[in-house]
This record gives C-alpha cells, structure tokens and sequence, in this order.
C-alpha cells in the first residue's frame, strides 16, 4: 500500500470529526470533518511517516524547519494539535525519563549561559513587539480578568513588592531580572536600592537602558553575573526571583536557596515565583509535547513540584513563610502574549527569523492549555531567613499584601 493511502487510513481511524484538512506533498487534499478549520501541509513525504509513527517531537521539528505548515487561528490549531497529539502521539517513555534527564543534566555556568542566551538572546525587539511596556516575561497578575497585558504586569510587580515588604532604603537583589522591570519598578516606587543579575547579554543591555533612561542609574545596578557568582554574603535585605529558578535544575535546586540564603541578611525576605510540575515526581502530564520545549523553547530547563520546592528552601535553613498559587494568571497571560504576537507577525519574523516566530507561536498556546488543564503551575513561595534570635518579624495576616505597609503591624517578634 502506498504511503498516502496509509496515512489517510491510519488518520481516519483516528481523527474523524477533527476539524482538520491535510494537504500532502503532491497537492492531494484530506479532511476530517466537514468544516474544516486547520491546514496542515506537508511538504516533504518525511512528514507524512513522522504521522504515520506518531512521531511528536519529529512533527514539532519539521513545524519549526518549515517541512510543516500550518494554517488557522490559534485557538483552534492549538485544539486541533491537541486531538492529534492524544489520537496520534507516541511518546511514553519520555514521561519516565524526563525527570531523569532533568536531574541528569550539568548545570555548569557555561551550559546555563548557553541555554540561557539560547532563549534570551534573540532579539530584544523580537521580545519588545508582544511583552507589555516593561517587558515583563513572566505571568501577569489579574484581579477582575478583564484587565489589559500593561495593567495586569504593572499589578503582578506591584504584588510582588508588597509581599518583600519594600521599604526606602532597602537592598533588593532581582536573580534573573530579565529587562529590569521589576528592579525599576521597585526602585522608582518603592525607594529601594537594587541588583538585578540575569546571563543574557541583550537583556543587560536593554536592562540598562531602562535604568539609565528612567534616572536610576545611581540606584539600580545590572549585572551579567551568575547567581552562584554573587559575592555580597549577607548584602541584601530583600531577594527576589522571577521565572528563573527553572533554569537551575532539579539537583541545584539545594544549592540554589542555599545562596539565596548566604546573600540574604538575618530577618531578610526571599520570595521565589516560578513555575512548578503539577506531578509530584516532575513527570510529564498530558499530551506528548515536553521534548519539544527542551529542544527549541527551554533547553535545559526543569521543572519541580511545589513539595520539592518548599523542602529545598527549608532545607537552605530559610522559613516559609506565605504560599501563593497563580496557575489562573497564565492562561490570560499567555493568550495577550499569543494575539500579541501573531498581530506583530511580519514583524517578529523580520526580528528574530521564521523559525523562531513558529517556535513561539507554537509554544505559548499549547502552554495555556498545559496550565489550564493543571498540568503545569505557577507558585510564589515568600520566605524569612531567621535572626540569630529567634524567628524574623513577620505581619499577622495577608493584608499588607494589599494595604500600605505603614498600617500594619508586625508579630510580637519583630
């Protein structure tokens, strides 16, 4: 049997009703449904026995080298991916070694800085063209849900101030500060003093344009430096660290908080939000997809539970402190991101290439969905480093998470 007549068997069998339309190499059309809303071309017959095998990550591949088009609005191609990812997808394995090749990996200074100017390093006009204002790559922060991308980072950073307890005069380290958003924010409205380190060299570069332009050059210091370069032991009063605990990996993660700890004075607060694996051992949820993101999006990233998360910063000798989980800020997130994106289409192209505009394209939809159906999260974990002592002051209740911090009163501690 040939391999058309094969390939159509096998997808009919699988994706009848799918609201998809093939569209092989030779110009021969298939559809699945009677309404179409998804073309898929493939252009080299390679294609075609990569979905005859189930081959996800060999799919993903010839997305990104352009042996696979596809053509749709994004909502429904990330739907349409999804159906053919669970109807069609081989990839179990990777669910059981996954963790293993997180845990396996060496996170040397020279790996991480690769991966990380693998990601970073584009094209700070690339980055610029779908981020809000500050250039906040993390996820937003909503109270109503209806708020545009600028509002809802503007209140993500503000969120994050509060809960360090931001005060005049404070030193605040930013570990993985990406294009100083938050350290400006922090030093414009809350007085501080800060640090903010990230490897990229595109966002130092563009990091200090934004302290210089915004006055703060006397207050706010960049730094291409690697966190476990930080030579400040007990230098700064408030840490922070923003979607970047991801890039250690799983058997740094000890080593990680343990510098947080050495850098933060007795009494200090650390607060770490980052994503977090919704099973308990980091394995792969849902449909096969992990290998694509290791390959092109994150190389070398990894992703603990939450439980894994709070044993390594107890075990770093800091108290936890406050737990907040944020999985419904993503979505909404990653959706601004997306429409962003796709409407700045010839732009991101001319910025940062073709490849990279549908390995980004790609990515953030089937993110939302990872997080809208609980198989990834988001946690921001607040912390204390004791006094010599006894335990560090600390509020009563929440509300200085959402009041001036001169209205509330701390612990008898304190």
């Amino acid at each position: 049997m040939a391999l058309r007549d094969r390939l159509f068997e096998f997808l009919r069998r699988r994706l009848e009703g799918v609201p998809l339309r093939i569209v092989l190499w030779d110009g021969e059309r298939f559809e699945f449904s009677d309404a179409p809303l998804i073309t898929a071309t493939l252009h080299a017959r390679r294609v075609g026995r990569l979905l005859l095998t189930g081959n996800m990550a060999g799919l993903g591949a010839a997305y990104v080298s352009g042996e696979l088009s596809v053509e749709g609005e994004v909502e429904d191609i990330l739907k349409v991916g999804v159906a053919l990812a669970e109807r069609v997808g081989h990839a179990p394995v990777l669910r059981h070694i996954g963790p293993l090749i997180g845990r396996l990996r060496r996170h040397t200074r020279r790996q991480d800085a690769a991966d990380v100017r693998y990601h970073y390093d584009v094209s700070n006009e690339f980055y610029r063209l779908w981020l809000d204002r500050h250039m906040v790559y993390s996820c937003a922060y909503f109270k109503t849900g209806a708020e545009d991308l600028d509002t809802a980072q503007e209140q993500k950073l503000d969120h994050l101030c509060r809960k360090l307890r931001l005060e005049s005069g404070d030193r605040l380290l930013d570990i993985g500060c990406g294009w100083g958003g938050l350290v400006c924010w922090a030093a414009t409205h809350y007085g501080v003093d800060a640090v903010g380190i990230t490897l990229s060299e595109l966002q130092v570069e563009e990091a200090r344009r934004r302290v210089a332009e915004g006055g703060l050059s006397e207050r706010v210091e960049i730094r291409c430096q690697d966190y476990r370069d930080v030579p400040e032991s007990g230098g700064f009063d408030k840490i922070v660290s923003v979607g970047m605990y991801e890039h250690v990996g799983i058997a740094n993660l000890p080593l990680y908080f343990r510098t947080i700890a050495r850098l933060l004075k007795p009494g200090g607060t650390a607060l770490n939000h980052g994503i977090t694996a919704g099973d308990r051992d980091g394995a792969a949820q849902g449909p096969p997809g992990g290998e694509f993101i290791d390959r092109f999006v994150f190389p070398g990233g990894a992703l603990p539970h939450l439980s894994k998360v709070i044993y390594e910063i107890a075990g770093a000798g800091l108290e936890v402190t406050d737990i907040e989980d944020l999985r419904p800020h993503y979505p909404p997130t990653l959706r601004h991101w997306s429409r962003r994106l796709e409407a700045h289409r010839e732009a991101a192209i001319a910025a940062a290439g073709a490849e990279r505009y549908r390995i980004w394209r790609l990515f953030m939809p089937g993110m939302a969905y990872a997080f809208e159906r609980g198989f990834l999260s988001v946690a921001q974990v607040l912390a204390v480093k004791p006094r010599k002592e006894g335990p560090a002051p600390r509020p009563w209740t929440r509300e200085y998470q959402y009041v001036p911090l001169r209205d509330v009163p701390l612990t008898s501690e304190g």
